[in-house]
């Protein structure tokens, strides 16, 4: 049983030993020489009709500034982010935060040189990166090099590039930090006897508890304890909303769904293959919320209900202490490719996950890295279910796409959300596949319907933030929206994809305030990506059954290029077309027979 065993904290010190540790200092010193040699490059290119080569030579030397520039800013931007979001009360952790933002500023100032510097000589640089001139020290940018053109015509004045920076600290970076503050606090009081209260956090986790009442109670507090600062979380949400609608409009874009498609590298093909599909699949998810509410024995279920665990106990019923957790998906990650079992066990020996859930923690799960130490960290709140065991097979997933892509300059390392929700899912489809390959029977029941339970949540509960998201920016743009107004379109959304599988009066009308998605301002619509990347991870799988053990090595391939090319163009290297709805309705169709399976095996189990 779970409980026993101490939930690990991770160790950062092969990052920096610390913020007064020298290395720590140096690296911001550092950073601010790098900011200073770039500003200098970018601003004096060659002059027009000058040599080609000498162009070059310019281009190469910029390259490889821009590289290690990214890589030094990402590893101590993400050290201090990984400080603070474990006790978002750290007074110092915020100020290096800041700090860190301030002296990062002359690189975005850079990068916007850069990308005019790279317009202006449009026809050299495309000789250079994918020409007939093409330079060995310039082509392998070639993909981050027509992104960049792209980009720059997406960008303001330099000055005005500037002040948008600026004010980001200040501004939507600012909302982001009062939203994560106000979650990772926010409690209530779950035992007036002992006076014991509970994060909003960890009655979130009860969701996943086997006692309905217990459930029950959890939701009801944790609706309670969202209610009591619900005018500081709408303030933030409209606040980080408003600015990315101002700054999209100054940006040229038309929508803050077309600069998100930008960025996972998708057509607008593929989004509407995908949504479609999705949409088209609501039947079959609440046929399956249906045959889960006979499982327990409820006429319909709550929102509260939809974790609730069915079925014996054992490999999915169970509770796992951490280090039973990481075992399995060690060796389950192994089964499919020895080095993927390796990486994980070393997680654990080498203290790279945070799995304590605790006052001052951010809620949910991610996974962070670090390019100048060539390492990786996963944070989440472990809770000993099986679900909480997928999750950390779900973050190590990024972890090992990040280890398989590391060894490249840091441009060829930003691989889009799509992408990266591949790299996770498919980590989850290996253990999840694995454990029902060999679990008993009587276990089946239970496994299945782990699965489905994730796949709803991926394909239904997303497709719900999808339509939430796009709603709150069609209404942002004529005016604020109070936290009433918030929480309906949050209920519209759910009754708009659950429908009849879920209880309409028992829903979650503050799930806007629970996603810290939602507030991130350089990055809206992170929803619809995690639907990407379970249907693609489900292809990719079914590819690894036909091929067997050899395709381990054409995954890691796949992984460390993702990187360097669109999203369709990588799909299409691995023999898929995700601008047509049939690809996407080939994952679906898995969950389909699933459900009908799920739906046999209750009525057996019920004797009907």
């Amino acid at each position: 049983m779970a409980g026993s065993e101490a939930l690990p904290r991770w160790d950062l010190t092969s990052v920096y030993p610390g913020f007064d540790a020298p290395e720590y200092a140096a690296a911001k010193e550092g950073l601010s020489h790098i900011a200073a040699r770039l500003l200098k490059h970018y601003g004096a290119p060659p002059p027009h009709g000058s040599p080609l080569r000498m162009f070059a030579d310019w281009l190469a030397e910029a390259l490889k500034l821009e590289a290690e520039a990214g890589s030094r800013y990402e590893t101590l931007a993400s050290y201090a982010y990984a400080r603070y979001s474990t006790a978002t009360r750290d007074s110092r952790a915020v100020a290096e935060m800041n700090a860190i933002e301030e002296l990062a500023l002359p690189l975005k100032r850079a990068g916007v040189r850069f990308r005019n510097a790279l317009a202006a000589r449009r026809a050299e640089v495309e000789a250079l990166a994918w020409g007939p001139e093409a330079d060995a020290r310039i082509a392998p940018f070639a993909f981050h090099v027509r992104e960049e053109l792209f980009w720059q015509s997406k960008q303001m004045a330099p000055e005005l590039e500037d002040l948008a920076e600026d004010l980001m600290r200040s501004g939507g970076d600012a909302w982001a930090r009062l939203q994560e503050s106000i979650s990772s606090n926010a409690s209530a009081l779950w035992d007036e006897r002992t006076g014991e209260r509970k994060t909003v956090v960890e009655l979130r986790n009860l969701a996943y508890d086997a006692d309905r009442g217990v459930r029950e109670k959890a939701w009801r507090l944790e609706l309670e304890a969202w209610k009591t600062v619900e005018i500081p979380m709408a303030a933030a949400l409209n606040g980080v909303k408003g600015f990315t609608v101002t700054l999209n409009k100054c940006r040229g874009w038309a929508s803050a769904i077309d600069k998100s498609m930008e960025q996972s590298r998708i057509t607008r093909a593929t989004l509407d293959a995908l949504v479609s599909a999705m949409e088209g699949s609501l039947p079959v998810w609440r046929r399956y919320l249906k045959a889960k509410a006979r499982a327990i024995g409820l006429p319909v279920l709550a929102f509260h209900d939809l974790f609730a665990p069915v079925g014996v106990e054992g490999a999915s019923g169970g509770r796992f202490e951490f280090s039973e957790a990481l075992a399995s998906i060690a060796e389950k990650f192994g089964a499919f490719d020895p080095a993927m079992g390796e990486f994980a066990r070393r997680a654990l020996r080498e203290s790279w996950i945070d799995a304590e859930p605790r006052e001052g923690k951010v809620g949910g799960a991610y996974c962070i890295d670090f390019p100048d130490a060539k390492a990786a960290r996963v944070l989440c709140n472990f809770d000993g279910s099986f679900s909480s065991l997928t999750t950390v097979a779900h973050e190590l997933g990024h972890a090992w796409h990040h280890e398989c892509i590391k060894a490249k300059p840091h441009q060829l390392t930003q691989y889009p959300m799509t992408l990266a929700e591949t790299a996770s899912i498919f980590a989850e489809t290996i253990v999840m596949r694995e454990a029902a390959r060999t679990a008993p029977p009587q276990e089946r029941l239970s496994l299945l319907e782990m699965h489905l339970q994730d796949g709803c949540q991926v394909i239904c509960d997303i497709l719900s933030r999808y339509l939430f998201e796009s709603a709150v920016f069609e209404r942002r743009e004529r005016g604020e929206l109070s936290a009433e107004e918030l929480c309906a379109l949050m209920l519209d959304a759910q009754r708009r994809t659950y429908g009849d599988g879920l209880d309409p009066e028992r829903l979650h009308p503050y799930m806007w305030a629970a996603k810290g998605h939602y507030y991130r301002p350089e990055l809206s619509f992170y929803n619809f990506p995690y639907a990407f990347g379970l249907l693609f991870g489900l292809a990719l799988y079914a590819r690894y059954e036909r091929e067997g053990p050899a395709f381990a090595a054409a995954y890691r391939e796949l992984l460390a290029g993702t990187g360097s090319a669109s999203a369709v163009e990588i799909t299409r290297s691995a023999g898929f077309d995700i601008e047509r709805r049939e690809f996407w309705q080939s994952g679906l169709d898995v969950f389909s027979a699933e459900v009908e399976e799920f739906e046999r095996l209750v009525g057996a189990e019920r004797g009907v």
